[in-house]
């Protein structure tokens, strides 16, 4: 079995090709050759939580297992194998792997809901994943402007510079979340909030939303009136896990019960099964969660081409 490290991981996994082979994850989902598992979570009385999610391909099957603990941060793997015969392929370092398969994802939400002439980003959030949402996007779309806006005036500003450098696209670090995600073209957020982070009167026609910040039932980013009201269409990466993590979809449903389930699987919209955007007017959010076929398809890629030597 192959051993691949996080270093291996930068160095084999562009964001374009990682962009391409969630594409097709998405699309192996909707007709029926790949299968994803929800994740799960072991809560220990420590703090510490084992979360693992397992998917299978044509080519590749596994799993990724993620150790968390508030005073030691986030540690994971993918166990990667042979779809044909069950044969180990590789252990794989997979912090990266992580952050480019979830802003992948969203490149290619972008890709399909966005409007074609999106150019102007707007970030909340500062951390570990809003650095490769905004790679994602700007592969997507002709992005000529980021603005970002986090809590700390510190970590937003060196995010601003980082990203400026990496990108060489215009990246502007403002004062608020209005002024990141009014009138702009495509929204992310990228957060650990509890409750919602913008407005629903603050994005304009037309915008699509990404939203990736939270995996857990108890929390959302959007409030309710965007999710259950201006929002033309809402996809989920998956209905199935979304019910199971998706605040931003769940907590309204628990707080009115005339409320019905609103979102539709992505994999539908990317095998055109279902309607994606139909006008430059709609609002779009693509809700993510993170699947675990994303991270089978990302290591696949890495393996299938040998870049870990």
């Amino acid at each position: 079995m192959l051993r691949i490290t996080e270093e291996q991981v930068r160095a084999a996994l562009p964001m374009p090709a990682a962009i391409e082979a969630v594409e097709q994850a998405f699309k192996q989902l909707a007709d029926g050759s790949a299968i994803n598992h929800p994740r799960r979570r072991v809560i220990l009385p420590t703090g510490s939580v084992l979360h693992y999610m397992a998917a299978g391909t044509p080519k590749y099957f596994g799993l990724k297992a993620y150790s968390t603990n508030p005073k030691s941060g986030a540690h994971f793997t993918v166990l990667l194998y042979h779809t044909p015969y069950g044969i180990p392929a590789a252990e794989i370092e997979a912090n990266y792997l992580g952050q480019i398969r979830t802003g992948a994802a969203s490149g290619v939400a972008a890709r399909y809901l966005a409007r074609e002439n999106s150019s102007v980003l707007g970030v909340i959030g500062s951390g570990f994943q809003a650095e490769t949402q905004v790679e994602a996007v700007a592969a997507v779309r002709p992005i000529r402007l980021v603005r970002v806006w986090s809590r700390s005036a510190g970590k937003r500003e060196e995010f601003a510079r980082k990203l400026a450098e990496r990108t060489q696209i215009k990246v502007q670090a403002v004062d608020s979340a209005r002024d990141a995600v009014s009138e702009a073209d495509v929204v992310v957020t990228a957060t650990n909030a509890k409750e919602p982070v913008l407005e629903a009167g603050w994005i304009a026609p037309g915008t699509h939303i990404n939203a990736v910040g939270s995996n857990q039932i108890g929390k959302r980013e959007l409030p309710r009136d965007l999710v259950y009201g201006k929002a033309d269409l809402v996809a989920v990466d998956s209905v199935e896990q979304s019910k199971m993590e998706s605040g931003d979809l769940m907590i309204p449903l628990k707080e009115d019960a005339g409320l019905s389930y609103a979102a539709v699987e992505f994999a539908d919209i990317v095998s055109r099964r279902h309607t994606g955007r139909t006008n430059d007017t709609e609002i779009t959010i693509f809700k993510s969660n993170g699947l675990a076929v994303e991270d089978v398809a990302a290591a696949g890629y890495i393996v299938d081409r040998g870049f870990y030597s």
